[in-house]
């Protein structure tokens, strides 16, 4: 299979393709279903799933519930879910890491009796006591415990007598290793816990390190890949491959995690946030689960292409946020269709435009793409412009309505600027204007030059809508220079959320159904939340100063 590799894990699998090491390439996804995918988590699926895909090859999902602490189907659902919606299918080949549980103890049964597995009595706190330094090996007082024992103890471990602590069983690796993960590592501990499938069947429970080189053994995955964290777990992967007796040996690749700008991919901060009601729910749109960023009205396809542009990567980096939000801010540019939004009303008189009378001009669904037609919006008397496009003392280079200033009302006439009228407590009541009649949609006749326009709706013609504008979760650039003194939650944006409830909008949004995406023009690109029809979302602004590196 000649494949031109795009980066070195392609490079690895095209090596092992050559020597006729595999036939096939075979991948797998192992989420733990205890929280909700976010999108350091589709990094990492995007490599399983893609690479299996473009090699021809097959790519598992497998759930990997072995630890029983916080599991739900509900996170398996919506793991599922979450998937689907970026484009990637496992078809039959769904599993469960407790699948295994039983071929589990047989091979650490295996393992006591070829004298590479013992039970040890010593606790958490005795074993950082005993682990020793670079210096010094670890220690371990029951490491020479007879194999009888230790099966006899393992047997009644699994079959309930004792309580959570008082023994694990370590594999019999190497105590004065440089990896301190090889020093007699622990491969199962008891926890009386209630697993979500198994209900009270299993009472101990093997780590992570032990049962994943297992199931990727067991399904017959040819290419382990994995975040760079678990480089160093590697020589004790293949330990566990090399010494019981699986049927096929995968090979594990690591990769670099995603790191992003105002960001933190850590299951605990984020279930914290959710738990203490920083934010609204997992799918909260200013989250970085793939739920929230869907509500917010990310696509699939704006994320799995937002991973084909970060790469993959032998060393960590931090990613810029707004490269995401270019990816979707590309995408939306070329599929919303406009439609017109005033978020903060004020209302404009045209003191010489009859008030008993209506027009319509047409406005183009897409300038870009005629293919996409267009639409009539009403022109009356009164108007709704928005405020942020009038300013009473203007700042230089102002182009938009102000003091005796003079504006195109977009795809309509041109007004000036007259009367301004307030409220007792100074804000502006309304504006007064007259307009060029001449100029319906046109150029003035005396061949002034009109620098600013702006957008307006109809007062008579409007609907009313919450509308939400979001930002960044966190004013913290880079999430691993925290200091030591702070907490993440002390960078919190109390501007990430703002909600506008006297939004006017085009009649037409009226029939906008949740999901649903727009331009607004000049403002951003919106969403209707999925959960309250009738809000909507700013998924993103429409321009950024992002540029991407050279």
């Amino acid at each position: 299979m000649a494949i031109e590799a795009s980066n070195f894990i392609e490079e690895f699998i095209n090596e092992d393709l050559a020597e006729g090491k595999v036939t096939t390439v075979h991948t797998r996804f192992p989420p733990e279903p205890n929280g909700y995918l976010h999108i350091g988590h589709c990094k990492a699926l995007a490599i399983d799933f893609g690479t299996a895909k473009k090699y021809g090859g097959m790519c598992n999902l497998r759930m990997d519930d072995t630890n029983p602490a916080k599991e739900d189907t509900e996170y398996v659902d919506a793991i599922k879910e979450d998937i689907h919606w970026l484009g990637f299918d496992w078809e039959d080949r769904f599993f469960y890491g407790s699948d295994y549980f039983d071929k589990d103890y047989e091979y650490a049964v295996e393992l006591i009796k070829k004298g590479l597995a013992y039970v040890c009595e010593l606790s958490a706190d005795q074993m950082d006591e005993y682990r020793g330094d670079l210096q010094n090996p670890a220690k371990s007082p029951w490491r020479d415990r007879p194999m009888e024992e230790s099966l006899d103890l393992f047997e009644r471990m699994k079959n309930g007598e004792f309580p959570d602590g008082k023994y694990t069983l370590r594999a019999k690796i190497d105590l004065a290793s440089g990896n301190f993960w090889m020093r007699d590592p622990v491969i199962y501990r008891i926890k009386h816990m209630h697993h979500h499938r198994h209900g009270d069947k299993w009472c101990i429970y093997p780590t992570y390190d032990f049962a994943h080189p297992i199931q990727d053994a067991l399904e017959g995955i040819t290419h382990s890949l994995c975040s760079l964290e678990f480089e160093i777990h590697r020589p004790l992967y293949n330990w566990v491959i090399e010494n019981v007796s699986v049927p096929h040996t995968p090979r594990q690749i690591e990769f670099a995690r995603l790191n992003i700008t105002n960001t933190v991919l850590s299951k605990r901060f984020l279930r914290g946030l959710v738990e203490s009601g920083q934010v609204d729910g997992w799918d909260d749109p200013r989250m970085p689960t793939l739920c929230g960023l869907r509500r917010r009205g990310y696509t699939g396809a704006s994320i799995v292409d937002f991973c084909g542009r970060i790469g993959v990567a032998k060393s960590d980096s931090l990613v810029d946020l707004r490269l995401l939000e270019a990816c979707i801010r590309d995408e939306l540019n070329e599929t919303a269709p406009r439609r017109v939004a005033v978020l903060d009303p004020i209302k404009v008189i045209i003191d010489n435009y009859p008030a008993d009378k209506t027009e319509e001009f047409e406005l183009p669904n897409h300038p870009q793409n005629p293919e996409m037609g267009t639409r009539k919006v009403k022109f009356t008397r009164e108007l709704y412009i928005d405020a942020e496009d009038f300013a009473e003392v203007p700042p230089p280079k102002f182009f938009r309505l102000k003091p005796d200033g003079e504006v195109r009302l977009m795809g309509a006439y041109i007004i000036k600027c007259g009367e301004i009228v307030k409220n007792a407590d100074g804000s502006i009541k309304e504006i007064h204007a007259t307009a060029d009649l001449e100029t319906g949609n046109g150029n003035p006749v005396d061949g002034r030059k009109i620098k600013g326009t702006i957008h307006w709706l109809s007062a008579d013609n409007t609907i009313d809508a919450e509308v939400i504008l979001y930002e960044n979760l966190l004013t913290l650039e880079d999430p691993s220079k925290l200091p030591e003194d702070k907490q993440y939650t002390d960078y919190i944006n109390e501007n990430s959320k703002t909600v506008l409830k006297n939004a006017k909008l085009e009649p037409s949004l009226a029939d906008a159904k949740p999901g649903d995406k727009f331009q607004f023009v000049r403002t951003g690109y919106f969403c209707v939340d999925t959960k309250n029809p009738g809000v909507f979302n700013r998924v993103v602004t429409l321009k950024d100063g992002y540029k991407p590196a050279k």
